[in-house]
């Protein structure tokens, strides 16, 4: 496994690592860092989902600013509360529920009349728990329906007289760092005494049966509430203030209440008063009372179209954490180009899309969990790679400053040891060997630079590996070719069975590279080969700090216009009659492929005929 390989691995795996970790904690409700980021992305959601209208099953009653100056008192007495308790009772609504806390005495009369009222109906008064930090406290796991429920220091509740009379909720809302209400939880508990939600004991008395408790859910008769952890109840908005059917309690005052508001209905009692102090910022509207906060919960719970976060939710959240960074960070490793980036945008907004899709029909994905998954080991992905490509770079450029006068780099070395070779041209003989890809130029407009760069780099890597293994040495890339020369730096009674050699291996390896590519590349490319043996001038060219070894002479002139021979006769490889008698009968191209001559042909450019060779693999027809 390369290098490079072993890297990516290891970001997939830390990446795997980070975002298991995340989703664990997302699992166990412990990921309260986020949820500042998940409260924003749920109000985006709640707003790019816009309103819904709210079912027609709860109507408010607003003790309301009409309503005091109606009365002429705030907190309005008890003997109205009463008569108010008595107009609505006399259009039969399922239940009658007070958001008010009843917990102080009021004078003798009104409590008695207040309390007359209530036994005549379906009624439900509010509770509250007090939390020692201000914050509701959570117990430890039990893994039972009691599971990390609020734990109170200590439960606000009406006057024994009332509680005598109907039964009591708890009206406390978890809100998140803003204030704004995200779940209500459906239990609370002061030591061994438990209390059920407002909301939940409204839909109760009006569904006519108990609630049962499970864990992850509650039972109502036939149907199953799913909760998250600690029964919390999710909570969403339909929209601003008075979405919820409200009523001015004046307006019952002065005998104006419909029975269509009313009956089988569950009827709110609670105040919207200006200055009263029960109100909460919403994604819809600032200053939403807390009245119709619970009325939404009970509305929700009513009609079963309430937003769904739980367990098997919170399992699908930690699928997004492992499976969002893993593939972001693979992405990337695959293509750092336009290419690679746009499948990491593609990705992105499909999750985006089944994320804002799902909570729109009313299932809670976490935004918040898979973001902080899929964005830490992205960026740091991202950065080490920079880092490792700048170190890359800096590597590159220090061989280039030492080499950069020399484009033969198989004379490197050699350089090193004896810095004055080729000070002056040398006549010496040489085999010439050059190879070209045919159909190139016209394939590079096609594919655009990237793709042609990435096509080039194989096509070198593979001529500079056949090249050395046959002691070669490669003097210039030209574009979608390269010159190659056997006999520098010192001549070697073996440079044309070499150069013969490197032919083959060359013609079979070059065949091989052009099988693995796309068929569409493929089909449009090929490639030839010259090979000659002769006297060459051996020199360095250009000036400054800018040269380049390189041959001259007619013998590169000759190996050069073989590859149109080659061509022309639908031959791999052309070469001539000399090359072939230097390396003998026991080179290469007698050994392997099939080898057809003398031909006397004529080279563009040069007077008089050359006798040469045309070779072709077993396989070439």
């Amino acid at each position: 496994m390369s290098s490079r390989a072993r890297q990516i691995l290891v970001a997939l795996i830390l990446a795997g690592i980070w975002g298991a970790g995340l989703g664990l904690m997302h699992i166990r409700g412990t990921t309260w860092f986020l949820e500042r980021v998940e409260a924003t992305f749920a109000d985006l959601r709640t707003n790019i989902r816009g309103k819904k209208p709210a079912p027609d099953a709860v109507t408010i009653i607003a003790i309301d600013d009409p309503t005091v100056t109606l009365v002429g008192s705030y907190p309005v007495p008890r003997s109205t509360l009463a008569a108010l308790i008595d107009a609505i009772a006399e259009l039969k609504p399922k239940v009658i529920a007070l958001d008010l806390l009843l917990v102080d005495r009021g004078p003798e009369d009104g409590d008695r009349k207040l309390a007359s009222s209530l036994g005549k109906a379906t009624t439900l008064l509010a509770g509250a728990a007090v939390f020692a930090s201000g914050k509701q406290l959570i117990e430890p796991a039990h893994d039972d329906a009691l599971d990390r429920i609020p734990d109170a220091v200590s439960l606000l509740l009406p006057q024994q007289q009332f509680a005598d009379i109907s039964p009591v909720g708890i009206v406390n809302v978890a809100t998140d760092q803003s204030g704004t209400p995200r779940f209500i939880p459906m239990l609370f508990k002061k030591g061994d005494e438990v209390q059920p939600a407002f909301p939940l004991r409204a839909v109760a008395l009006a569904a006519g049966v108990d609630p049962v408790f499970e864990p992850g859910g509650i039972a109502l008769g036939e149907r199953h509430i799913r909760t998250d952890i600690g029964q919390s109840f999710p909570l969403t908005f339909y929209g601003p203030r008075g979405t919820i059917k409200t009523v001015s309690a004046a307006a019952v005052l002065d005998g104006k209440l419909e029975a269509n508001d009313v009956t089988g209905k569950i009827v709110v009692l609670g105040t919207t008063v200006t200055g009263g102090g029960d109100v909460f910022p919403t994604p819809f509207d600032q200053v939403l009372p807390g009245v119709e906060v619970i009325s939404t919960a009970i509305a929700q719970l009513v009609a079963g179209d309430a937003t769904v976060r739980d367990r098997h939710i919170r399992l699908i959240d930690a699928g997004f954490a492992v499976g969002l960074p893993v593939v972001l960070v693979g992405l990337l490793a695959w293509r750092r180009s336009i290419i690679g980036l746009a499948a990491i945008a593609a990705v992105v907004c499909a999750w985006v899309v089944i994320n804002i899709v799902a909570f729109a029909n009313g299932i809670w994905l976490s935004a918040a969990i898979p973001i902080a998954a899929a964005v830490p080991p992205l960026l740091l992905f991202g950065a080490s790679q920079l880092l490792l490509d700048r170190r890359r770079a800096q590597h590159f450029a220090r061989q280039s400053a030492m080499l950069q006068s020399v484009q033969a780099p198989g004379l490197g070395k050699w350089l090193a040891r004896n810095p004055d070779f080729l000070a002056e041209p040398v006549r010496q003989d040489a085999a010439v060997v050059f190879i070209d890809l045919s159909g190139f130029t016209g394939l590079s407009e096609v594919l655009g630079p990237n793709a042609t760069r990435e096509l080039l780099n194989g096509f070198y890597e593979l001529v500079d590996e056949e090249v050395a293994a046959c002691n070669g040495t490669i003097t210039s890339f030209m574009g979608d070719g390269a010159m190659i020369l056997f006999g520098l730096p010192e001549p070697d009674p073996q440079d044309a069975a070499n150069a013969t050699l490197c032919c083959i291996r060359l013609s079979n390896r070059t065949k091989l590279w052009l099988a693995s590519l796309p068929a569409s590349t493929a089909s449009r490319i090929g490639f030839k080969l010259g090979a000659h043996f002769g006297t060459v001038v051996a020199s360095r060219l250009g000036g400054g700090d800018r040269q380049q070894i390189t041959a001259t002479g007619d013998t590169v002139n000759v190996a050069s216009r073989l590859m149109e021979v080659a061509k022309k006769n639908r031959a791999e490889l052309a070469l001539t009659t000399d090359i072939l008698h230097i390396a003998g009968p026991d080179s290469a191209p007698y050994k392997t492929g099939v080898l057809s001559g003398p031909l006397e042909t004529e080279i563009r450019g040069r007077s008089g005929s050359v006798t040469i060779w045309l070779w072709r693999s077993d396989d070439k027809t």
